[in-house]
């Protein structure tokens, strides 16, 4: 059912604001000590190309498009993360359904935007966080050991899909913003991951899988399966 919602504009995510701010704090008094500092001026300018360089990517990284799916959404799982497919098979789910479910991984590079998204609309059943390993998110052991949030939603037709934040190597720090017992619907955040990371997304067995390996997805826009 297409539903009109309250979406919060932002262009730069929340997550980043302090970083941002704090980065650019820095960089200020890094340049002006440089060029108040020091006769020649070759190292202010040689420091003030790379400070720009990596702000710029700062800001790259904590960007966060406005987005709406503008579909009907009745059993439609959408991407819940922009990035690329790295996993789509049948696997053993021990944390909380202990059953054999369809998983879908899409990774995220330094790139791709990093804010999250609920990939269906539902009530939401469980929220937990486990602390783990820090190993390459695209490494098969990394959905199981790496430092995660698991988000389970009951759709209205009364399916769970299980959203799992996983960090990588870089990523030191997951942001949920789910919590129990609330409804959730595809266009609100679900949360943000900082730096390098994958979500997995585990449907039941016979779901139509819409999205192939290596296919790029455009969180919230991208439909990667459609519940039987």
């Amino acid at each position: 059912m297409v539903r009109l919602k309250r979406i919060k504009k932002i262009h730069i995510h929340r997550e980043g604001t302090h970083t941002l701010i704090g980065s650019l704090v820095l960089i200020l008094a890094i340049n002006s000590a440089l060029y108040f500092g020091m006769a020649c001026k070759v190292p202010f300018y040689v420091a003030a190309v790379i400070s720009l360089a990596v702000y710029g990517i700062l800001v790259n990284f904590f960007r966060c498009p406005i987005r709406l799916f503008g579909q009907d959404t009745e059993k439609v799982v959408v991407a819940p993360a922009d990035g690329k497919v790295v996993v789509i098979e049948e696997v053993d789910e021990n944390e909380y359904f202990h059953d054999r479910r369809l998983m879908i991984s899409i990774f995220m590079s330094l790139v791709n935007v990093h804010a999250n998204w609920y990939p269906v609309d539902g009530t939401i059943k469980k929220v937990s966080h486990q602390n783990g390993k820090f190993m390459k998110a695209w490494l098969p052991k990394a959905s199981t050991d790496n430092e995660r949030s698991m988000v389970v939603i009951e759709t209205p037709e009364g399916v769970e899909v299980m959203a799992r934040q996983i960090a990588g190597a870089m990523a030191r720090r997951i942001v949920t913003y789910a919590e129990e017992g609330e409804e959730c619907y595809i266009d609100e955040h679900m949360g943000f991951i900082k730096f390098g990371s994958r979500v997995d997304v585990y449907l039941p067995l016979g779901t139509e899988v819409c999205v192939k390996m290596g296919q790029l997805t455009i969180g919230n826009q991208t439909i990667i399966a459609k519940l039987s």
